[in-house]
């Protein structure tokens, strides 16, 4: 189950709450994946140098909201305002990899990241996905230069080798703010349409539903109907629309299309086929708007996704285990097992994670799998962790091996219980409560008082 959100959140600070945008109290079964894709987000020159050491204020929040609920922040790309995050349940981690992004500049005739596209690409059980968060140049005029730039955008190509194109993943994801207007339609009337909820009526005069219609390299890209209203321009923190000078008219400037490798293919060919080779499918299962948020002048649309995967994958690259009790009180062992065609690195590593980490880099410690082995067999192999490195207080930990040759994580424990150095805690305890026995001198006046 994947969640997609699109949102031009217009320099904006995060809301003070996300719970519906993300669906979090849905009756049905959780989210496997979150990909969020943000345009305009604050870019003046203090605040994207400062996000370029440390992560920005978005990705800080959607950490916070998703580590608690067991999502991993698997991938981020970001290009001045644009920004895409990726985040993953932690069960499926051993089984993405390949991961890769990538950016395309189109404003200013490619020399300025202010409009264009971010990209994250993966493989997910064997299936390569790949998504793409664009901000297309605005403007009712301007419908040739958005496919221009949406074709030089699907043009890119990923550095590394076996790398597809854009366009040859299994699967597709094309979003943002698109910035497709409605067209010969008047202000009054695209309003009293909206106002009667007869939707329908401004389809045909929708720019992007008009280029589909004669762009060959569009019409393989799906998207759910239109069943909620234009989600630009409104006045800040209400769903009135523009009531400025400028009188924008409403418009479905953010959207969410996706297209399948191997339905184009069979529709082209036009032979009929069996489910059972259909290795991959893409079902929406609703497409929405959210009025409640008023931080911009867009609303924020999400999509939900089932993607129904034969796994071509179906062992991870290393398991991986704490091996008897573990404390802080004393040096513990891991072991771990690799498949033999697992292309292990001298900078590979061994982390060890609270339940509710955030990102790869957010480990407690570590150890390097070569420098920290102990023993070694055909089976599997045993790797030292000191106890000085562990915590005092113990908890709830997870391990992860993280491989350098493909950038990712690749084996991931069980969560598991280390035990707290009872002996430092009760020194910790003992020093406190000598520290209260010492009563001030200052304070015997008081009680005097």
């Amino acid at each position: 189950r994947l969640h997609l959100v699109t949102w031009n959140v217009g320099t904006a600070s995060p809301p003070p709450d996300v719970t519906s945008l993300l669906q979090l109290n849905s009756l049905g079964p959780t989210m496997d994946m979150y990909v969020i894709g943000l345009q305009e987000v604050n870019s003046r020159i203090t605040n994207f140098l400062s996000d370029l050491a440390f992560d920005d204020p978005w990705s800080i929040f959607f950490m916070t909201v998703l580590s608690p609920l067991g999502y991993i922040k698997l991938s981020s790309v970001r290009m001045q305002g644009l920004l895409l995050l990726v985040f993953v349940k932690h069960i499926h981690l051993p089984f993405i990899r390949d991961i890769h992004t990538h950016y395309t500049r189109t404003g200013l005739y490619g020399y300025w990241g202010n409009k264009g596209g971010v990209t994250v690409r993966m493989s997910l059980y064997g299936h390569t996905i790949c998504f793409m968060n664009c901000h297309l140049p605005a403007h009712m005029e301007n419908t040739e230069q958005r496919l221009d730039d949406f074709e030089k955008i699907l043009e890119m190509q990923f550095e590394g080798e076996n790398i597809p194109s854009t366009l040859d993943h299994d699967v597709l994801f094309w979003f943002g703010d698109l910035n497709f207007r409605i067209a010969d339609y008047g202000i009054h009337f695209v309003r009293e349409s909206i106002n009667n909820k007869r939707y329908n009526l401004l389809w045909e005069k929708d720019q992007l539903n008009m280029a589909k219609k004669k762009e060959a390299f569009l019409q393989e890209f799906i998207e759910g109907p239109l069943q909620f209203k234009p989600t630009y321009k409104f006045d800040l923190y209400s769903d009135v629309y523009d009531t400025s000078e400028k009188k924008r008219k409403p418009a479905w400037t953010d959207r969410i299309l996706w297209r399948v490798k191997n339905l184009c293919q069979h529709a082209s060919k036009e032979v009929e086929f069996s489910e059972e080779e259909q290795t991959i499918s893409v079902t929406l299962n609703n497409y929405i708007s959210h009025m409640s948020y008023g931080i911009s002048d867009h609303k924020p649309v999400t999509g939900t996704f089932g993607l129904e995967l034969k796994p071509l994958l179906s062992d991870p690259l290393i398991t991986l285990n704490p091996e008897g009790e573990w404390s802080a009180e004393h040096d513990v062992l891991i072991s771990y097992s690799a498949v033999p065609e697992f292309p292990s690195s001298a900078w590979d590593w061994i982390g060890l994670f609270k339940v509710a980490f955030r990102h790869v880099n957010d480990y407690v410690t570590y150890a390097w799998v070569e420098d920290d082995e102990i023993s070694s067999n055909k089976d599997s192999k045993q790797v030292y962790m000191s106890a000085a490195e562990i915590p005092d207080m113990g908890g709830e930990f997870l391990l992860c091996y993280y491989s350098n040759n493909l950038q990712s994580i690749v084996g991931i424990s069980q969560p598991f219980q280390i035990q707290p150095n009872r002996t430092l805690i009760e020194k910790n305890l003992t020093q406190e409560e000598n520290s209260w026995m010492q009563k001030p001198d200052n304070l015997e006046s008081l009680d005097e008082f």
